[in-house]
C-alpha cells in the first residue's frame, strides 16, 4: 500500500468515527486493513529520520482512532495496547512530529483508565511523562488529577458529584467504571463496619439511583434485605456460628504435653 493510500484509509476512519453514529464494524475492518499496511511501511517499529515523516504523521492518526474504536466496543486491553503504540509518537518522536490535538484527550482517558483499575502506582508513573504546566492547566490531565486527589481524601461524594462534568462517551466509559470500583470498596468497608444499614441509607452510601438497582447489588454481594423492616443485612440470617471444638482442642494439647515429657 502506498502512503497516499494510507492516507485516505485514514481519512475513512476519521469521517466514520466522528459520525453520528458510526459503524463500528466497519470501522474494525478498516483498522484491520490499515495494520497490515502500517507493518508494510514500517510504522510499527519508527524510527526517526528514517521511516517518512508522512507516513508517521498518518499512522499516529490510525492508533489514535484505534484507541477510540476499543473504548466504543469495551475492549479495555486493546485500548492499553494502542495507548502504549502511541506513547512512542507521543515522546520518543515528540520533537519530530506536529503536535496531535488528540494527544491530551487520550493521555487523559489513559489515565482515567488506571483510576478506574485501581493502578495508582502506574497513574503517578504516567502523570510523570506529562509536561508540569499541563497538569493543572489541560482539561483533560487535570480531571484525572483532581478525581485521584478525591480518592486519596475519600472524597467519593466529590467523585461522584463530577459525573456532569465528564464529557464525552469514552470518558464516560471509564468514569463509571470507577464509579464501580470505588461502590465495591465502600461495600467491602460497610461490611465490616455494620451488621445492617437502612434500604434508603444503603442506597445514598453506594450511589446508587433506586430500589431496583439497589437489591441488584446487594444480590450480587450475596446480602439480605428485609422489605418489612427495610433494612440490609450484610450477614445472612441462616449462616451458622461456628462452634470451636475447645474439648478436643485441649485434650490433645494434652497429648502433645505428655509426649514431650517422655521424650525430654
Amino acid at each position: 500500500m502506498t502512503v497516499q493510500q494510507l492516507e485516505a484509509l485514514r481519512d475513512q476512519l476519521q469521517s466514520e468515527i466522528r459520525s453520528s453514529s458510526p459503524n463500528l464494524q466497519k470501522i474494525g475492518q478498516l483498522l484491520s486493513q490499515a495494520k497490515i499496511a502500517l507493518i508494510e511501511l514500517g510504522a510499527f517499529v519508527p524510527v526517526a529520520g528514517k521511516t517518512d515523516h508522512n507516513v508517521l504523521t498518518t499512522a499516529r492518526d490510525i492508533l489514535e482512532i484505534g484507541a477510540y474504536y476499543s473504548v466504543r466496543i469495551k475492549d479495555i486491553a486493546s485500548f492499553e495496547r494502542y495507548i502504549s503504540q502511541l506513547n512512542t509518537y507521543y515522546h520518543d518522536l515528540a520533537s519530530t512530529l506536529p503536535p496531535s490535538d488528540q494527544m491530551y484527550p487520550l493521555i487523559g482517558l489513559n489515565l482515567l483508565r488506571l483510576l478506574s483499575q485501581n493502578r495508582l502506582s502506574d497513574f503517578h508513573t504516567a502523570l510523570e511523562t506529562i509536561d508540569s504546566d499541563q497538569l493543572q492547566t489541560n482539561k483533560y490531565i487535570k480531571q484525572a488529577v483532581d478525581l485521584e486527589q478525591f480518592l486519596m481524601e475519600g472524597s467519593y461524594n466529590k467523585v461522584w458529584s463530577t459525573r456532569n462534568t465528564v464529557q464525552g462517551e469514552e470518558f464516560l466509559f471509564f468514569y463509571d467504571i470507577l464509579i464501580d470500583t470505588i461502590r465495591h470498596e465502600i461495600a467491602s468497608c460497610s461490611e465490616k463496619a455494620y451488621e445492617y444499614l437502612p434500604l434508603n441509607d444503603a442506597s445514598t452510601l453506594l450511589f446508587l439511583k433506586n430500589t431496583e438497582e439497589l437489591l441488584n447489588f446487594a444480590n450480587a454481594r450475596g446480602w439480605k434485605v428485609n422489605p418489612a423492616e427495610q433494612k440490609l443485612y450484610f450477614v445472612s440470617e441462616d449462616d451458622e456460628n461456628i462452634e470451636i471444638p475447645q474439648e478436643q482442642i485441649i485434650t490433645r494439647t494434652l497429648g502433645y504435653a505428655r509426649e514431650l515429657e517422655r521424650i525430654v
